[in-house]
């Protein structure tokens, strides 16, 4: 086991390292761009979907954690959140990034800054929560109610908020027509990029619970008291 474990991790790292180099070595920049900050979107997306994909794996697992009460499955969605906080701050400050090359300020409450901030604050507030309850059953307990309230907004902030409104950011990736308009280099590293942020997502996730799994085991064996 604990060789297949090296050799995903080599995999992950091969791979990552690879579409980095081709992010900013191999696609060319993209036409209606500043310069190379097209370069921005191979880091942003990909950071955005984890994001998501994280809030609503919380959310899965705190609803499996209603269900059964195992307690496993709120550190899964712990786990999840965190990360998904992580990269949910991570796609802000790129986009923040990529709004300072384009429209020379890093924010301009465009609508998809404004949802994305209340994301952050709606996420925040879930740690925040976790961090005020020690009982281990009541803060699993209310936290899972809590997440599964909060990604009832997520749906709404990250895809209608958006579109209700006209704001600066660019189209989204598919186009109204339903396609996905973009030269066939760039295409293949944003598709790899996509695959690469999540599967260093769901190792990162994985870590994460295996150890808040042994600090729990730590705290309840007797030698710990």
């Amino acid at each position: 086991m604990q060789n297949v474990l090296r050799l995903g991790r080599l995999f992950l790292v091969l791979g990552m390292a690879a579409v980095i180099w081709g992010a900013f070595l191999y696609a060319r920049p993209a036409e209606s761009f500043v310069g190379e900050s097209s370069r921005i979107v191979f880091f942003h997306v990909p950071m955005s979907w984890i994001a998501t994909l994280a809030f609503l794996l919380a959310a899965v697992h705190s609803g499996l954690y209603l269900k059964s009460r195992r307690i496993e499955n709120d550190e899964a969605a712990a786990g999840a959140a965190r990360l998904g906080l992580l990269f949910c701050t991570l796609a802000t400050v790129t986009g923040s990034i990529f709004a300072k090359v384009m429209w020379n300020s890093y924010w301009n409450w465009d609508p998809r800054e404004t949802s994305i901030f209340f994301l952050l604050l709606v996420y925040g507030a879930y740690l925040a929560l976790r961090s005020a309850i020690d009982e281990e059953h009541k803060r699993a307990r209310l936290s899972a109610v809590y997440s599964l309230i909060a990604f009832v907004s997520v749906p709404f902030l990250v895809f209608v908020v958006p579109r209700l409104y006209a704001g600066l950011h660019p189209d989204p990736i598919i186009n109204k027509t339903g396609k996905v308009d973009m030269d066939p280099r760039i295409t293949l590293c944003f598709l790899m990029m996509l695959v690469g942020f999540t599967f260093l997502f769901f190792w990162l996730l994985n870590v994460r619970v295996r150890l808040a799994r042994a600090e729990r085991r730590l705290t309840e064996s007797p030698s710990a008291a």
